[in-house]
């Protein structure tokens, strides 16, 4: 019986299948490796890490790798662990990050204004210089929302802010850092793309 040592070296500009050729007491011996599973998952994972570039990676132990495939990107926020997730439109997630949505309850406005929950899709959206035509109360409108994309005729939206703390602090919208706004407002985020809020 021949021991067989077995050495692969993987380069990344091969094709999807490898052909690794090794000489054992004077035999020949051709293996052919498909790789195209590892070339998958390492683009996988890349694009996992931090798309939107804002060093931002909260969520990632909350929402799993995969959901069940529905044909269209999916937008999820847990208002419990304060994180969001987008999957794309085979299941697979592309990006999470820290949000914040709305207070359990608002003095300003003497009412409870958190976040509906359920399921919605994106209505409308604005660019950079999206601003809120209800808050603040005093000047009845102006608070920036960077970035804006509504998932309600109600007024509720995601939208950029500075101010993205771990705790529910907004008037019912759904805060993002403005870097991820940004991101998927111009790369994913469309007239239609599923939002799920979960429930508090």
């Amino acid at each position: 019986m021949y021991r067989i040592i077995a050495l692969i070296v993987v380069v990344l500009t091969l094709p999807t299948a490898a052909v690794a050729t090794t000489k054992i007491n004077s035999h020949k011996t051709l293996a052919l490796f498909d790789i195209s599973n590892i070339f998958s998952r390492a683009a996988s994972i890349a694009s996992d890490e931090d798309p939107d570039n804002d060093n931002d990676n909260k969520g990632r132990d909350v929402f799993s790798r995969y959901r069940p495939a529905t044909g269209n990107k999916v937008f999820i926020f847990d208002p419990r662990h304060h994180a969001w997730a987008l999957y794309n439109e085979e299941g697979r997630r592309l990006n999470t990050g820290k949000a914040s949505g709305g207070k359990v309850y608002c003095p300003d406005i003497r009412r409870r204004c958190t976040t509906i929950s359920g399921k919605f899709r994106i209505i409308s959206k604005g660019s950079y210089d999206c601003i809120s035509s209800k808050y603040p109360v005093e000047t009845h409108g102006g608070a920036p929302m960077p970035y804006c994309m509504y998932f309600s005729p109600k007024g509720y939206a995601i939208h950029g802010s500075n101010d993205v703390p771990d705790a529910n602090a907004s008037h019912g919208c759904i805060r993002v850092t403005p870097a991820a706004a940004k991101w998927l407002n111009e790369n994913y985020m469309s007239i239609g793309t599923t939002v799920i809020v979960l429930p508090y």
